[in-house]
């Protein structure tokens, strides 16, 4: 076995840089909006469930678990992101929902704090 020179291969790690924490805080984060997904009498169930594996990108089980709950209660959490996003979902799934013919209905709400 050769000897190896182990401080010759030591490789340095880049410079993590400097957060100044007053910049941090005057960034402007949007806060959490829960997108609601609402119950009708007309929407197969597996259309609800393609829409929100599809669009809403959810797990087939999480998927599940809301389509059953808003089916059940009337309306579930489908997803919580912030108020730009939530609104974009809102409005494809609308728009996608209207163009395959089902009146399927979502909505938005701030998230509690």
């Amino acid at each position: 076995m050769r000897n190896v020179d182990l401080l010759s291969q030591t490789i340095e790690a880049p410079i993590s840089p400097v957060v100044d924490s007053e910049q941090f805080h005057d960034l402007n984060f949007e806060p959490p909006w829960r997108v609601l997904i609402h119950n009708d009498d007309v929407t197969p169930f597996d259309y609800v469930m393609r829409i929100l594996l599809q669009l809403f990108l959810l797990s087939e089980e999480i998927a599940e678990h809301v389509a059953y709950t808003a089916h059940t209660e009337g309306q579930a959490v489908a997803v919580v992101r912030p108020r730009s996003e939530a609104a974009r979902l809102v409005k494809v799934a609308h728009a996608r929902a209207r163009l395959d013919g089902y009146p399927l209905a979502f909505s938005m709400e701030p998230a509690p704090e």
